[in-house]
């Protein structure tokens, strides 16, 4: 598929999808969650692909979801748009191949759900990050009321979406909004090393992880314990275990084969 508002790069099992819409500083309309949306379930099928890597073209990551094709929107318009960015986000964030939100500037908005939806956020020391809905009159849209509260807590997620304030990039790692902060010029860099790091690893094993911690979050600990003891027995029944504990104990590099 040709894509007019996403690129789609793979290089070294890490798929790179940068929005392109600079202009509109990134923002996302219809096509380009669709975009996404294709893409992501490229990944999902290519096992060739490990990781996903998000971020954005220019100086904004995503500004947010498109005003120009909101603002005229009826209700159940409106409805079917964030039920369409509830269905992408929601995609990338129950795939078990990892994701990193590589954020270069603006993540306002549908931007910071969409790295809200990523498993790990590295920013840019240029970031502006928020969730600045209630000043247009409306509410999150895509997901914020739900993943934000898991990231950064209860009250300072009502803090952020009650008063729409922006945050800078030390104040989003004070909270935990984001993994870390990095200088502009180091950012994909950084991310691409940890992206090939995660790639190296053995990758049943990190998708069970990934697996598990997502169906624990909200499980009691007894349940929790049942979840991991799975798949803690699961990564047994591969030749993965096998060849990483062989090549510890050989003092070698390990050669992992399953994907």
């Amino acid at each position: 598929m040709s894509y007019k508002y996403i690129k789609f790069e793979v290089e070294d099992h890490v798929a790179l999808i940068t929005v392109n819409r600079p202009k509109a500083l990134n923002a996302l309309n219809s096509d380009t969650l669709r975009e996404i949306e294709k893409a992501v379930e490229d990944i999902a099928s290519d096992d060739s692909i490990y990781i996903m890597v998000f971020t954005g073209e220019g100086k904004s990551f995503v500004a947010g979801a498109d005003i120009g094709e909101m603002k005229g929107f009826t209700a159940e318009e409106a409805r079917r748009f964030a039920k369409l960015g509830h269905q992408v986000f929601n995609r990338i964030s129950s795939l078990c191949k990892p994701s990193i939100a590589a954020i270069n500037g603006y993540a306002l908005g549908g931007g910071c759900e969409l790295a809200l939806a990523c498993d790990i956020r590295i920013a840019s020391n240029k970031v502006r990050m928020g969730q600045p809905e209630v000043g247009l009159g409306i509410t999150p849209g895509f997901g914020a009321t739900k993943r934000l509260v898991e990231v950064v807590g209860q009250a300072k997620a009502k803090e952020l979406i009650f008063t729409g304030e922006y945050l800078n990039a030390e104040e989003a790692l004070k909270i935990g909004l984001v993994n870390k902060v990095v200088d502009m010029d180091e950012l994909m860099p950084v991310t691409m090393k940890m992206a090939q790091t995660m790639a190296s690893k053995a990758q049943l094993a990190l998708r069970y992880s990934k697996l598990a911690i997502e169906q624990s979050i909200y499980a009691d600990h007894q349940t929790a314990s049942h979840i991991e003891t799975s798949a803690f027995a699961l990564c047994f029944a591969n030749e993965d275990q096998k060849e990483g504990m062989s090549a510890f104990l050989e003092k070698r590099n390990p050669d992992f084969k399953c994907k």
